[in-house]
């Protein structure tokens, strides 16, 4: 079993889903950190035992370290691409967080240069792992509820709602995000489209900014700001099918609700992150014509966890539905769609484009 030591850039809050799942997997070895804030920095290297000398504030040093084989990657979303471009750059291995890039123009560049010297690299849409929804994609590649017609995928989050009083942070920062609930869970749910139903065509898409003053963190100064609280789409796949998208950061009494629902002629199911172990098959019963309602337990033989899938990916040989490189630019692609069919109020073609009108 080969070994791999890995150094993680950015030691924040999602960090530590990445600490954890990564020492979880025994090819793994965390031997540098990076960040800019150095009481972070040092908590978290303290945290890993790791020596003063494997504790960067330049992600280019991480990069460049001998004692670092392949990078995980938990910034902001203005240095996704930074740090993927040097990592192609220095030929380094990375974990990179979603979504891809700042914005459409950043993930078209960095294209360019992965087109002359692609390196292994997964984009964390990491739930392409709850087992309920790899459990969904068992089952419709065989057939379980027919001729597949249409589809709704909603991701919800209540933080943000007022009575919270959560203060200006970088995720309402348009400079840092490029969006707001729409590059953030909106992400999640494109890439859970891609993964289920195949390539995007068509996209109408509406943004809406709901709060836009919060108290400074540092301070009782009022921040005026605008970035995308809600998002919905309607789209048209590739194959015909049509969804329908929704998520939010306001609503309240959501925890973290990622879900799907999907109808085909024969039947219905639903997958939720609210009960990631389990999946809801609806169908109607062939000897009483009534409406049966199933609740499956997903099978162990479709886990497998992100990190493991990383290590797969390193060896040569990741599981079905593995999110590259690519997945990371189409989910940018569409995220630009949405944008672009909110700003021209149309329905708008997912392309390269030269216009985004139909």
């Amino acid at each position: 079993m080969k070994q791999y030591k890995v150094g993680i850039i950015g030691v924040g809050k999602m960090a530590q889903a990445h600490i954890s799942g990564l020492t979880a997997v025994p090819e793994f070895t965390i031997t540098s950190i990076c960040d800019i804030d150095e009481k972070k920095l040092n908590r978290v290297g303290n945290q890993l035992n790791l020596s003063q000398e494997f504790r960067f504030t330049d992600f280019r040093d991480l990069i460049n370290s001998n004692e670092v084989d392949v990078v995980v990657s938990v910034t902001p979303n203005d240095i996704h691409a930074s740090v993927l471009e040097y990592c192609i750059e220095k030929n380094k291995p990375i974990l990179a967080e979603k979504p891809f890039t700042l914005n459409y123009e950043e993930a078209k560049q960095l294209s360019e240069k992965y087109k002359v010297n692609p390196i292994p690299c997964m984009v964390g849409f990491s739930y392409r792992y709850t087992p309920a929804f790899r459990f969904v994609k068992e089952l419709l590649e065989l057939g379980k509820i027919g001729q597949v017609r249409s589809f709704s995928i909603q991701y919800l989050q209540g933080w943000g709602s007022l009575p919270y009083k959560v203060p200006y942070v970088w995720r309402f920062n348009k400079d840092v995000t490029g969006t707001g609930t729409l590059g953030d869970l909106g992400s999640h749910m494109i890439d859970m489209a891609h993964y289920l139903f195949g390539s995007f065509n068509e996209i109408s898409g509406q943004l809406e900014s709901f709060v836009t003053q919060r108290k400074s963190l540092e301070t009782d100064e009022i921040v005026e700001f605008e970035i995308d609280d809600f998002a919905s789409f309607q789209a048209r796949m590739e194959n015909g099918l049509v969804g329908i998208f929704q998520t939010s950061r306001n609503a309240i009494g959501s925890g973290n609700q990622h879900e799907v629902s999907i109808y085909g002629d024969k039947g219905t199911l639903h997958a939720s992150t609210v009960s990631g172990e389990n999946v809801v098959w609806i169908h109607i019963d062939e000897d009483t014509g009534e409406i049966v309602e199933k609740n499956l337990k997903v099978p162990n033989r479709v886990k497998v966890s992100e990190w493991d899938d990383f290590a797969n990916m390193l060896s040569g040989s990741p599981s079905p539905g593995f999110p590259d490189f690519m997945t990371g630019f189409t989910n940018q692609q569409v995220l630009e769609a949405v944008i672009q069919s909110n700003k021209v109020k149309k329905t708008v073609v997912v392309r390269e484009p030269t216009t985004w009108e139909v």
